[in-house]
């Protein structure tokens, strides 16, 4: 017989700010990996709704702009010895934000603002990299990023 699997769902955010040296990435230490803020979409959330509230509650922070139309999804499958076979889509929206201070959430033992080169290296899984590379290459083409205009207050 068949195993089931059970289906989760996920947002969270490629989230930078903008410094003098250019543009800065904030990953996440989970304890055995480094990935962005994200989690589960609660009951009748949408996926934006989710990434904006799990990002004030593992990071504390609250303002965040939406860039772009850039939204990716990430499929992959784990198992959980409480939960059984998982198959886990998570959806990624690139944000921008002026706020450089985190408060992490119990979940996390670190986090790092790193420019791109340092977060492709930091990033734990090949799937991550390639939600930071089209992120990227996003911004490179965004007005945000031509202008600059996105220095904060």
């Amino acid at each position: 017989m068949g195993r089931k699997v059970r289906q989760e769902h996920s947002a969270g955010f490629v989230l930078f700010r903008m410094t003098a040296g250019g543009a800065v990435f904030l990953l996440l230490d989970y304890g055995r990996h480094w990935d962005y803020p994200k989690g589960h979409l609660e009951k009748g959330e949408t996926a934006w709704r989710a990434a904006v509230r799990e990002l004030k509650e593992e990071t504390g922070i609250r303002q965040v702009d939406r860039v772009g139309r850039f939204q990716r999804q990430m499929h992959y499958s784990f198992y959980s010895p409480k939960k059984g076979h998982i198959s886990k889509t998570v959806t990624y929206f690139l944000g921008k934000t002026c706020e450089e201070a985190v408060v992490l959430s119990s979940e996390h033992v670190g986090y790092a603002w790193l420019g791109y080169e340092e977060a492709m290296e930091r990033l734990t899984y090949d799937n991550a990299r390639e939600v930071l590379r089209a992120a990227h290459e996003t911004m490179r083409n965004s007005l945000v990023w031509k202008r600059k205009a996105s220095t904060c207050p």
